[in-house]
């Protein structure tokens, strides 16, 4: 049946803070494949393999493949071990949980993933901050480089998961950067966006943000 809503949320600032777990296990991952120092990661609404661009870049090579999916490999392997047993005090924010159980609750509802992580990243993420069940289907950071290519693949990847017709006019795009928000105008769709991240309501607003809220628990039936 067409009409029948979609949500897609990012992960990192907007469902949960790794406190440095992210960061640290792609700077491991970067060090031991080129035995050099990691570059200064512009990450903030980036992609998997755009970070792959900012390495190639930085270093001057031509990564491979078979080079991108060892990368990966390692930064996952990496992420899994500071997630588990490293000095890292992540969390889930606050409203997070109450939003993604006030949609599930909801009949119709959709809920998937449009993340600039990697597909193993993205899980080992919302399975520490015990939300995977609520993810079956989503687009990576390992689909495409540009954040902005993401937003139809989530959108094919839910209609056939789910079996249902989704559209971009009845999809929000949950996020708290400004890449979320354009990757949402992008594809057609809405976007709540969150400050949980490092960017304000204002800018948020200034960035096409349908909404933008503190909290999650705060767009609780303004979706």
């Amino acid at each position: 049946m067409a009409g029948e809503k979609l949500y897609l949320f990012d992960i990192d600032g907007t469902l949960g803070d790794t406190s440095g777990a992210g960061l640290t296990s792609l700077n491991e991952a970067t060090l031991h494949f080129f035995q050099k120092k990691p570059p200064a990661f512009d990450l903030a609404g980036a992609t998997d393999l755009s970070l792959i661009k900012q390495l190639e870049a930085y270093f001057q090579v031509a990564m491979s493949a078979h080079d991108v999916a060892a990368f990966f490999a390692h930064y996952e392997s990496r992420l899994e071990w500071n997630f588990s047993q490293g000095n890292f005090p992540w969390r889930v924010h606050q409203g997070a949980v109450d939003l993604l159980d006030f949609i599930a609750a909801r009949n119709g509802a959709s809920v998937g993933l449009l993340t600039g992580n990697t597909r193993g990243g993205a899980a080992i993420k919302v399975r520490h901050f015990g939300v995977a069940h609520h993810f079956h289907f989503g687009a990576y950071g390992c689909d495409e480089a540009d954040r902005n290519l993401l937003g139809p693949i989530a959108l094919q990847r839910a209609n056939q998961t789910k079996g249902k017709i989704h559209s971009a006019a009845d999809t929000w795009v949950i996020g708290d950067t400004p890449k979320d928000v354009l990757c949402a105008k992008a594809m057609g769709a809405r976007c709540l966006a969150v400050t949980t991240g490092y960017f304000s309501q204002d800018v948020l607003l200034a960035a096409g943000a349908d909404i933008a809220v503190d909290s999650l628990e705060q767009a609780i039936d303004l979706i």
